[in-house]
């Protein structure tokens, strides 16, 4: 049996994560990303389908996949309903959007600002300096909007939270999902969904693990903002210095991003605990340190009226910025059932990518046309996976590259 000690997801929830333990496995090993899986013993055109995570990713396979008539689909979240949750600005293509379009979801019900520009500013010596404006090919959004979209409407019998998985095995030949509390559910396909320390990960492609990048994502919303702050703003030192901040406005407020250079030792100093532990520090683990690290270093990089923005930001959180091998297959067989990976639990990208609730979206969009043609034409459906496969897994991997790439653009990580 696959089996792991914790799990996580890849919203920012207002509630403390397990640390990244080690895995146990006696599960089959992994196999080449060419080698097709073997064919289904057990043929069903209406699969029963376990989807491991309830941020973003998780609820968009769901909703997905009973629009195409597939209605055997339960969401295991392993965060409770009772635990608030937030999380910060989203970049959305115009690829996801139509996703989202497709399921009924008006895009003014997720999109309070509609600009497209992006504007980056150089910075030299606190004065900004040169603008260059393009258009991003997609809309901004915040994880908490979207994330409410979302499961508003997933029906109340599909979502289950405070189900933690820690294991997986292969029972009667189909796949038997493991739970904190000694539970147990069958499927004939699981789907991981659970975020970039994801659980699904560890148990089925245990050899890559997040390793830190050398900078952390420091975050902030507050409800002072600059009367005109229409657009996404991105700041960059003209002397490659090692920094970049970027603001957008969202409702209520604005919503700050300030990625600076720590090394391990200040990431534990800062927030309690390694990077490779604490992938998320919430509001109570952000330290008088890093309170003082980030406010310093906005007087010594930003103007002041951006500055001033960081200094009146009361709550804050932050992310260490991660890396992770990219991915050779999506897909593994588990008795003559199937497992999958979609998202940050297959690929955690750099932030600068904006490519992670894209990939999750464009991934799980494709997977539910696998699925759809397995339903109605009764095609094969371990060919069916290994089809979706082939087509994702290039997107994910070049996501997963281009991240450093970005990072020593910018200068970060260095230290």
């Amino acid at each position: 049996m696959f089996s792991t000690a914790g799990s996580e997801r890849d919203s920012q929830p207002q509630s403390s994560t397990p640390p990244d333990r080690g895995t146990s496995t006696t599960a089959p090993a992994n196999r080449p990303a060419a080698t097709p899986a073997r064919s289904t013993t057990r043929t069903t055109a209406r699969p029963r389908v376990a989807v491991v995570g309830g941020s973003l990713s998780g609820p968009t396979t769901a909703l997905l996949l009973l629009q195409a008539g597939i209605d055997d689909v339960t969401v295991y979240e392993a965060v409770p309903a009772s635990a608030p949750q937030g999380g910060g600005l989203i970049g959305l293509e115009h690829s996801s959007l139509d996703v989202l379009d497709h399921l009924g979801i008006p895009q003014d019900e997720f999109v309070r600002h509609d600009s497209e520009a992006v504007m980056q500013i150089t910075v030299c010596q606190r004065q900004p300096g040169q603008v260059r404006r393009h258009l991003y090919a997609g809309r901004n959004t915040t994880w908490t909007l979207l994330h409410t979209a979302l499961s508003r409407r997933l029906p109340t019998d599909v979502l289950r939270t405070g189900a933690r998985v820690t294991g997986l095995s292969a029972e009667h030949d189909q796949p038997l999902l493991h739970f904190a509390d000694g539970n147990t559910a069958p499927a004939d396909l699981v789907v991981f969904a659970d975020g970039r320390s994801s659980t699904g990960r560890r148990l089925l492609d245990p050899q890559r693990r997040l390793h830190y990048a050398g900078y952390v994502a420091h975050r902030g919303q507050t409800t002072s903002t600059q009367p005109d702050l229409h657009d996404f703003l991105r700041y960059e030192p003209a002397e490659h210095s090692g920094m970049q901040f970027n603001v957008a406005p969202i409702p209520d407020g604005a919503d700050w991003t300030f990625y600076l250079s720590a090394t391990p030792a200040q990431y534990e100093d800062f927030f309690g605990a390694p990077p490779t532990r604490r992938v998320f520090a919430l509001p109570h683990h952000i330290t008088a340190a890093a309170r003082t690290e980030v406010d310093a270093s906005a007087e010594q990089y930003l103007p002041d009226e951006q500055a001033a923005l960081v200094h009146a930001t009361t709550t804050r959180m932050a992310a260490p910025v991660m890396d992770i091998e990219p991915p050779t297959q999506m897909v593994w067989p588990v008795g003559a059932g199937h497992a999958v990976l979609i998202g940050d639990a297959l690929a955690p990208v750099r932030p600068h990518t904006a490519r992670g609730a894209n990939n999750g979206i464009e991934q799980a969009w494709g997977l539910a046309a696998a699925l759809t043609q397995h339903r109605k034409y009764h095609a094969d459906l371990t060919t069916a996976l290994d089809g979706w496969q082939h087509r994702h897994l290039p997107a994910a991997v070049a996501a997963v590259q281009l991240g450093p790439e970005l990072g020593r653009q910018y200068g970060l990580g260095t230290v």
